[in-house]
């Protein structure tokens, strides 16, 4: 038996990175997990993963996160195929199609922070409230959000970044506050991991990538699965169960002195 056995997760953009990192951690557990990712392939192909691997129940559900309707129904189908829900992780997040992901404040178009806002903030918000009523009737709940060094620390040209996952963190706290009396817990994780983002950036900013990884006092970025997927699995499970309205910073103590970061923009 697993620490997670008959626990259902839901884990938004778990089809790679600390999505599927995550997915994978709770699923060693024992947990059921629908694997919410908009790419139809590598959701279904991190689900087949996760039951082959683990021998849980998982399914894949296409959703786009910035759908209200479509965010809804993917708490509804996780309800219905697995017949609850009690853990959600919000990690989904993709960059504006045709955007610059790095320019100065005074260049942003509203539609970055239009889409920002809408991947970065409102998505968790809808999950969280479709969620809720299950949660809350149970008397058990986990919601962790992934919010962002970035915001934290202002790091400059990712104005619109920032500001959502900063007011993903305020939403999460003030959920904390409400929904403790319904015995939910709601924390966030600031993560510094191997994705396929920062391996962008790293290609982008080699020099600055690797001032980054120099003052990062572990000199690594985190796995996935089991650096930030452990913290996840931790936050999800019953030892967590006194522990809400936290932000834990998963990123080897980086966030100790912080860390320079001047991608692009200038």
């Amino acid at each position: 038996m697993g620490r997670l056995s008959e626990r259902v997760a839901i884990v938004t953009g778990a089809g790679a990175g600390i999505g599927k990192g995550i997915a994978r951690r709770l699923a060693a557990e024992g947990a059921a997990v629908l694997v919410a990712e908009f790419n139809d392939a590598t959701g279904k192909a991190v689900a087949d993963e996760l039951r082959r691997d683990f021998g849980v129940r998982a399914e894949a559900f296409r959703v786009d996160v910035c759908d209200k309707g479509q965010v809804q129904a993917m708490v509804a189908a996780a309800a219905q195929r697995f017949g609850t829900v009690d853990i959600l992780i919000n990690n989904a997040w993709a960059a504006r199609r045709g955007s610059q992901p790095f320019m100065p404040l005074e260049a942003k178009a509203d539609e970055d922070f239009d889409h920002a806002f809408r991947i970065g903030h409102m998505a968790a918000f809808w999950a969280m409230q479709a969620a809720f009523p299950i949660m809350r009737d149970k008397r058990w709940g986990r919601i962790i959000n992934i919010a962002s060094l970035n915001g934290v620390n202002a790091h400059p040209y990712t104005v619109d970044y920032n500001a959502a996952k900063e007011a993903l963190r305020a939403l999460t706290r003030t959920a904390a506050r409400e929904w403790a009396v319904h015995q939910i817990c709601c924390n966030i994780i600031c993560p510094a991991a191997a994705t396929e983002s920062y391996k962008t950036f790293a290609a982008a900013q080699p020099e600055n990538a690797a001032e980054l990884l120099k003052l990062n006092p572990m000199g690594r970025m985190g796995d996935p699965e089991s650096d930030i997927g452990s913290v996840a699995l931790f936050l999800a499970s019953d030892d967590a169960r006194y522990l809400t309205g936290n932000t834990l910073f998963v990123d080897g103590g980086s966030h100790i002195n912080g860390v320079p970061w001047m991608a692009g923009g200038a």
